[in-house]
């Protein structure tokens, strides 16, 4: 099953058997991840600046305006901005560890395994790692794009079997799973890409059905992706 350079196309044939009879399970999961927020993306920055200039008349114009809120206004502020910190964490958090329990849900998947929603939640007791490895992650290549955004894409691409190496190996610390993931990824980042590029034509056909085809094509690409994973780590 897991010979070596398959094809994207081997690879979305792969994912399709794997779901077959398990597409439900795999549409309920794919939604559950992305609200707990387990599908982030290192390679996703969004940066919005809004800045805006005025003149004198009109800053004077917002000084008064708030000079007739009532006092207690900015105590509600400053509460309502601790609580916005405090939620953005935790969903961080969530999200890391969501995230590798819905890889190990997906080899699962493609491994014709007894795939199950707790799956999602297997992985909650290595928290810590899972952070770890999303904020390491995240901020590399955040660095890396700062210089240059080719190389920054790169460099995610190298960390993109991070998830499935802890789902599958626990004990390993964030540093030991992204430098096996960098080293798995060597001749391999191009592949990766042809693969997720080989799901714009489904990507497009979602915009027609008002987005609703996302659905299914999510659980599609996550399998298909661990069954690159599957290829590659069985030949590294």
């Amino acid at each position: 099953m897991y010979s070596i350079n398959k094809t994207s196309a081997e690879f979305r044939s792969i994912a399709r058997l794997a779901l077959k009879g398990k597409w439900p399970i795999a549409i309920l999961a794919g939604l559950i991840t992305v609200l707990l927020g387990g599908s982030f993306s290192p390679t996703t920055f969004e940066f919005n600046f809004n800045v805006t200039s005025s003149d004198t008349g009109s800053a004077l114009d917002l000084g008064n305006s708030i000079s007739l809120l009532p006092d207690w206004f900015p105590a509600i502020a400053w509460t309502m901005v601790i609580v916005a910190i405090i939620y953005a964490i935790l969903y961080f958090v969530i999200g890391s560890v969501v995230a590798i329990g819905y890889a190990k849900f997906n080899l699962e998947i493609v491994d014709h395994g007894d795939a199950k929603i707790g799956d999602i939640f297997s992985c909650m007791n290595m928290w810590k790692t899972a952070v770890a490895a999303r904020l390491l992650t995240s901020l590399i290549v955040f660095l890396w794009m700062l210089l240059l955004i080719i190389p920054g894409i790169v460099v995610a691409y190298n960390y993109a079997m991070t998830d499935y190496i802890l789902a599958e190996n626990p004990d390993m610390t964030a540093r030991e799973a992204m430098r096996a993931s960098k080293e798995m990824m060597k001749g391999n980042r191009w592949r990766l890409f042809v693969l997720e590029l080989s799901f714009i034509g489904w990507a497009i056909l979602c915009v027609f059905t008002c987005g609703l085809g996302t659905f299914v094509l999510a659980p599609y690409q996550e399998a298909a992706y661990a069954a690159f994973y599957r290829e590659v780590s069985f030949t590294e």
